[in-house]
């Protein structure tokens, strides 16, 4: 038995339905459904009654909703306790893709660290299912990972889209990607290419653009920040998320620029994912709101066009 399949049976209560409750909880209703489902055969007793007009709380429910309630008052004392010990000084554990980091990341830990002093941010660098993994473990607080628009993430993960952007090819001035105002896919083949490793949504991305080609891929990097180092130090091109690339040291520096591809409307974003949890610890609420907030003030300042020869 998990707390959150309590959580999700009281939410069902609150709201008089299956479906509402699937909303609230961003979850989709038949995983809703089947979690309260696994609740019901371990404890023996029908907590739903489904009917083709939807799911409510059944009679027998309502009998043990005290209990449950009584449960998750429980955990959340223990949790607010917990967190009351850690407030002042702890270590917040942060997950990422090294997705937008010049750009919000390191500024959201600079800020966070102002109004924190005590508490230490760890940064860790993963790959997506790893950080998801540690997540889902409570080994990360906070995680910050890349999607395709169309991608689905994971139920048992609260998701807060941060920022858009569009897959761009990152090279050196001197390359002759360069000199174009877009990049094909013939273009591309024509450079070494360096590539994000499986795990990464630039991965799969990559692989869906050069499907059919005869691409060798003869680098490849663990995340973009090596990437693009290895970029600037002439080893080839890569493509990254626009958002990883505009205001990093190497391109205000003029070691690296970005192209756009030609003929592409893929759309990818960048969220910052926690556990579904009653209760948050105070300092990755902040950190988390200072990321939501920051991220705001990027789209609403920002000119995604990248730098094109004139």
């Amino acid at each position: 038995m998990r707390v959150e399949q309590l959580e999700y049976l009281a939410a069902v209560t609150r709201l008089g339905s299956l479906r509402r409750a699937a909303e609230e909880l961003h979850l989709s209703q038949p995983a809703l459904s089947e979690t309260l489902r696994n609740l019901e055969r371990e404890l023996g007793v029908a907590l739903l009654e489904r009917k083709r007009s939807g799911a409510r709380i059944s009679d027998q429910g309502r009998e043990l909703l005290p209990h449950i309630a009584g449960v998750l008052e429980a955990v959340d004392r223990l949790r607010q306790a917990a967190d009351e010990q850690h407030r002042f000084s702890r270590t917040l554990r942060l997950g990422t893709v090294n997705a937008a980091t010049v750009t919000l990341l390191t500024p959201a830990i600079r800020e966070f660290g102002a109004a924190h002093p005590s508490t230490q941010v760890e940064v860790i660098a993963d790959r997506q299912d790893g950080i998801q993994q540690r997540l889902a473990e409570g080994g990360f607080d906070l995680g910050l990972v890349s999607y395709f628009q169309d991608d689905d993430p994971p139920p048992g993960l609260h998701t807060t889209e941060l920022l858009r952007g569009r897959p761009v090819v990152c090279v050196r001035p001197d390359s002759p990607l360069a000199a174009l105002k877009t990049v094909t896919v013939t273009d591309l083949l024509t450079q070494p290419l360096i590539v994000m490793r499986s795990g990464y949504v630039m991965h799969r991305y990559i692989h869906r653009l050069l499907r059919g080609s005869t691409a060798s891929f003869p680098y490849s990097a663990d995340g973009a920040e090596m990437g693009k180092l290895m970029v600037a130090q002439g080893l080839g091109a890569t493509v990254l998320p626009d958002y990883s690339v505009h205001g990093d040291p190497l391109e205000r520096s003029g070691a690296i620029i970005c192209r756009p591809l030609a003929d592409d409307t893929t759309e990818l974003r960048v969220v910052i994912q926690r556990r579904r949890a009653h209760s948050v610890p105070t300092a990755a609420r902040d950190l988390h709101a200072i990321l939501v907030r920051r991220a705001a003030e990027s789209r609403m300042r920002r000119v995604p066009a990248p730098n094109t020869p004139t």
